[in-house]
This record gives C-alpha cells, sequence and structure tokens, in this order.
C-alpha cells in the first residue's frame, strides 16, 4: 500500500498557502485580458471547427451518368414560323439527327414572346410529297390572281378559299405550278364560282405582295392555305385561324382534297362546316401557324463529344428566301445535365458561394439581328462545358452540375441562317470535397488555447511585477 505523503509527492500542481500570495492591480488586469482573449480564441475555434470548409481539385472526367448528356433549353424565336421550326443535332463521331420532335414542343408566341394559343403540333410526315407531271401543252389560268386590295373581297365572298402562296425562284414552286393550274381549271368547271361559289382556287406572287405574304405568316415556298369564311380573325392582332395543306401536289390529289372540303357545304346556303374533319389524314391538312414566331422547348440528349445543336427552318418540300430569315432569339433556359431543384442549389450555394454561377450563364440573354448587317445573318454560340460534383462526408455527393463559359457571334453565310450551338465538353472535372474536422483536434487547440494565453498572462505579470518594485528601489535610492 502507498502512503497518503508519497502519493502527494508527484503532485505537479502543489499549492502555495495563500497568506503567501499578493494579489496587484496589474495582475487583475492581465487576469481580465487573458480571459477575455481565451473567450475570443475560444470561440474562433469553434466557428472554424463548424465552418464547412472544402478542397478544389481538377481530375479527369469519371462521369457516372453515363456516354450521354442532356441539354435542356426554352428559346423563343419572334421570326421563325413553328410551321418549319426544326431542331437539328450533330456531333463529330456522324451523329446527324435532323428535325428531332420526340421531345420537342413548339408554341406560337406574338412579338411580346407570348403564347398564343396550345402546343403546335407540326405532325409526321410519312411520305415524300408526290407531284405531278411537267405539262407541255399551254398553261391553262384556272386559279385567282390575289392581291392586297382583293384578298379579304375574294375570302369573304366564298366559303372555301385556297390560296398558294409561292415565288417565282423557288423549284418547289414552279414544280406545283402546272398541277395547280389545271387543278384550278377542273375546280372552276365543276363549281362555277358565278353559279356554285362554295370554293375558288388563288394564288399570290410573294415576291409582288411581300406584305400579304407576311400578314399570313408566310415562310417557305410555296404554301398552300385553307380559308373558311368566318374562321379567319383578322383584327385579333393579326392572328389567324386556318389550315396548311401539306398533301401531295399532284392534279388527281389537289382535286380530291378541294371537293372533300366542298362535300360538307350546301350549295343554297354556302353553310360552313368549320369543325368539318373530311376524309383528308392529319398529314394533309393541320392548323396553320398563328402567328410568325415561335417558343421551341423540351430537352436532347447528346453523346459527350463535340457537336453542335442547330436551330433553323427545314422542309424537304418548301424553299425558303435566306435573305427574308431572321434567326433572332431570346433564351429563356439553357442547362447541361440533370435538372438540379431550386432548393437544393440553394443549399449548396449557402455552403459553397461561388458554385452554381454558370450553370444557366445564357438564361434571360437576347441576341436580335436588327438588320444591321445585313440578310443571311447565322448567330453562333460556342460553349465549353466544365462538369463540377461536390462531395460531402461518406462519401456522399451533395450536386452534380454542369457549368460553362459561352461566346456568341453573328455573322454572314450563304447558307440558309440558322441559330447553331456549338458545345464541346472539357475532358477534366472539377471535384471539391469537404474538409474533414476531427474533435480531438478541435480539443487539443482549446486547450493549447487556454493553456497559451494563461502562460503568456503569467510571464507578462511576473515581468510587469518585478519593473514595478525595480522601480521603488530606485526612487527609494536603496542600494543594490
Amino acid at each position: 500500500m502507498f502512503s497518503s505523503s508519497k502519493i502527494k509527492s508527484v503532485d505537479f500542481y502543489r499549492k502555495i498557502p495563500r497568506d503567501l500570495t499578493e494579489a496587484s492591480l496589474s495582475g487583475a488586469g492581465l487576469s481580465i485580458v487573458a480571459a477575455l482573449a481565451m473567450m475570443f480564441l475560444f470561440g474562433m475555434e469553434l466557428n472554424n471547427y463548424l465552418t464547412f470548409s472544402t478542397s478544389t481539385t481538377v481530375i479527369v472526367d469519371k462521369s457516372s451518368d453515363g456516354d450521354f448528356l442532356r441539354i435542356d433549353f426554352n428559346i423563343s424565336f419572334p421570326a421563325l414560323s413553328c410551321e418549319f421550326a426544326s431542331v437539328d443535332l450533330s456531333d463529330i463521331l456522324g451523329t446527324n439527327r435532323l428535325n428531332i420532335t420526340k421531345t420537342i414542343r413548339k408554341f406560337s408566341i406574338d412579338h411580346n414572346l407570348k403564347p398564343t394559343g396550345s402546343e403546335f403540333h407540326s405532325g409526321p410526315i410519312s411520305h415524300d410529297i408526290k407531284h405531278g407531271e411537267e405539262f407541255d401543252e399551254e398553261p391553262v389560268e384556272g386559279s385567282v390572281d390575289l392581291t392586297a386590295q382583293n384578298f379579304d373581297r375574294y375570302s369573304h365572298m366564298h366559303p372555301i378559299l385556297v390560296v398558294n402562296f409561292f415565288a417565282p425562284w423557288c423549284y418547289w414552286s414552279n414544280r406545283l405550278k402546272p398541277a395547280w393550274d389545271k387543278a384550278a381549271k377542273i375546280i372552276r368547271e365543276r363549281y362555277d364560282p358565278e353559279l356554285d361559289g362554295r370554293i375558288l382556287l388563288g394564288k399570290v406572287d410573294c415576291t409582288q405582295e411581300p406584305d400579304l405574304c407576311r400578314r399570313n405568316h408566310i415562310q417557305g415556298y410555296p404554301s398552300i392555305r385553307i380559308f373558311r369564311k368566318g374562321s379567319d380573325l383578322r383584327n385579333d392582332h393579326g392572328h389567324h385561324d386556318h389550315e396548311s395543306y401539306y398533301g401531295d401536289r399532284d392534279v388527281d390529289s389537289l382535286v380530291k382534297t378541294m371537293e372533300d372540303l366542298v362535300a360538307p357545304i350546301h350549295v343554297e346556303s354556302h353553310k360552313m362546316a368549320l369543325d368539318d374533319k373530311s376524309n383528308m389524314t392529319q398529314n394533309t391538312k393541320r392548323p396553320a401557324p398563328s402567328t410568325g414566331g415561335c417558343r421551341i422547348e423540351g430537352y436532347v440528349r447528346v453523346k459527350k463529344v463535340p457537336g453542335n445543336l442547330i436551330f433553323s427552318a427545314r422542309s424537304g418540300a418548301h424553299s425558303f428566301d435566306s435573305t427574308q430569315m431572321n434567326m433572332s432569339h431570346v433564351i429563356s433556359h439553357l442547362s447541361f445535365g440533370r435538372k438540379i431543384a431550386p432548393r437544393a442549389m440553394s443549399d449548396v450555394k449557402r455552403l459553397i458561394p461561388y458554385i452554381g454561377g454558370s450553370h444557366d450563364r445564357l438564361n434571360g440573354r437576347s441576341f436580335i439581328n436588327h438588320r444591321d448587317l445585313g440578310a443571311n445573318v447565322t448567330i453562333e454560340h460556342y460553349v465549353q462545358i466544365v462538369k463540377t460534383e461536390v462531395m460531402v462526408k461518406g462519401p456522399h455527393k451533395l450536386v452534380e452540375e454542369y457549368e460553362y463559359t459561352a461566346h456568341s457571334s453573328l455573322a454572314e453565310s450563304v447558307y440558309i441562317p440558322v441559330a447553331k450551338f456549338h458545345f464541346e465538353l472539357s475532358p477534366m472535372q472539377v471535384l471539391i470535397t469537404e474538409n474533414p474536422k476531427s474533435f480531438s483536434h478541435f480539443l487539443t487547440n482549446v486547450c493549447a488555447i487556454i493553456g497559451g494565453v494563461f502562460t503568456v498572462a503569467g510571464i507578462l505579470d511576473s515581468i510587469l511585477h518585478n519593473t514595478f518594485r525595480l522601480m521603488k528601489k530606485v526612487e527609494l535610492g536603496k542600494n543594490f
């Protein structure tokens, strides 16, 4: 058994009797200062322990989301009709997808970029449009030449007015012309405008009547439009309620289409069948765009290689006047990768303020061609994409996003103007990881703060005390 005296001999903290100690004002002041310093340094250490700190590294991309990247977009084109608006995709591996429709939605918009109705359905094209044979005999004139002065008068005179909007320079217009004129002559003979009057076929030369074609939102040639008396809302801010014909263009098909349109209408009353569905398929007759603009939204999946996302006017049976095409657009949204919930992004930004600043860099930007550069202006965006991952304890993935830089330009082109997004993914990715904090390290630092401050304060107190004693001895003139 150890005696108590032996145990006391190992006491590191031997006590001095209180009667042998002396209190001083300098010691009291230093004690207060030391206590405040301990509290301040403890608070700083605690804040550092609770703060979310990260380290950033750049590594080779080790994506866990496969070989494809999702691109979400919402882009408005004030001067591109939904009738011909096309979303195309290509890349350096040879992928070439034209007129993507499965994951795309289109809405006709007015000059304020507001939708004018429900979704515009362009419909699938199941076969190539058939054209008639070239006619060697004398050309016939069965259709009426329409102008801005007589268009409204004819449209109110006949329950059905079918109009061919064409351009003399257009290859497809010239292929249609013989069949159109012959079909118009047959229809005129069967349904005499003076005696019957239920239907009339007309034509508009858009090079001579540009305002009339613009009013009806004609952007591709030839465009065959079906106007029904009373259904065209001409005063409703320029909106139109009529149909476009997308069927075959030979004489027999045209004549049959016209007879199907006439069939529900009685000769005596010219009563309209506005809800007529006739026997034509949706591939043949669909509603025409109500305005000249289009909002395109949706997403596409692309391979993780350099490529192009292209918005343009496209048709296999129409021509476009490139000098009149305007691909100005407003980007409401453009992002890459999986969508991140706003709340999740907000939580991440509270921890890492600088993240998420470039995942939607082009949102809200407008790219407008005011014709200062002339015609045939293509608007290009060069987008470089970098993947960023944030990892927390576990390791658990907190967020995965793609940020990008974008450089845009307007340039004249010899081809049909387009809006092109050239995207290129970096082979590297940014990895942001949480720095682990050890609680034992925190306790060690707290002890170091307390001990260090206490020791330094003791040294300062000793220096001050001895200094004051020395000064008093000097004042008393003692010899030492």
